[in-house]
């Protein structure tokens, strides 16, 4: 009975992570990462460091990511393709959001500044600036609720989207469902 109860589970999160409503998830998961970044620059007056911005970067890029897997056929190796790179992309958010959690505490070894010195063909801060020009200093991160930081949230939240993602993409490669 163990083994069917975990056979069901296992073939669930296969359907799931497998179906559009999945894309659909991670896109609005984006979009109120996104918006609650906004609402902490422009209401509470929270300036993004340089830091920020990146993870701001890594977010618009899982978002463009889910819109464009919501839009092609479903298939096995568009979802494989598409799993892989949503996972580079968490990593990628993931790492930016251990380096600012060290940056708060104290821990990192590097400094940021008030350039993301891209190249001109990829300026999104001169394309975006209000949605991607750094305007502070990395240094703490404002509190989001109950004493914890917003790098401490960040982290937490990476880091499950990490697992998400990586389970997604195992899924995807060895148990695709044929029923979907």
């Amino acid at each position: 009975m163990m083994n069917q109860n975990r056979f069901n589970i296992i073939n669930t999160l296969a359907i799931a992570f497998s179906h559009k409503l999945y894309w659909l998830l991670i896109a609005l998961l984006g979009l109120s990462m996104e918006a609650t970044a906004l609402y902490y620059q422009h209401v509470l007056e929270e300036d993004p460091c340089q830091v920020c911005i990146h993870i701001r970067i890594w977010v618009a890029g899982f978002i463009l990511l889910s819109v464009l897997m919501l839009a092609i056929p479903k298939g096995k190796i568009a979802n494989i393709i598409g799993h892989l790179i949503n996972t580079v992309l968490i990593a990628g958010l993931w790492e930016r959001c251990l380096f600012l959690l060290n940056v708060e505490n104290g821990n990192a070894n590097s400094s940021c500044n008030f350039f993301l010195n891209f190249p001109h063909w990829f300026a999104l801060d001169k394309w975006m600036p209000e949605l991607f020009e750094v305007r502070a200093l990395c240094s703490y991160t404002p509190d989001v609720f109950f004493g914890i930081t917003m790098a401490q949230s960040l982290m937490a939240l990476s880091s499950g989207l990490v697992l998400i993602s990586i389970s997604a993409l195992a899924l995807n490669i060895f148990k695709y469902p044929e029923s979907i």
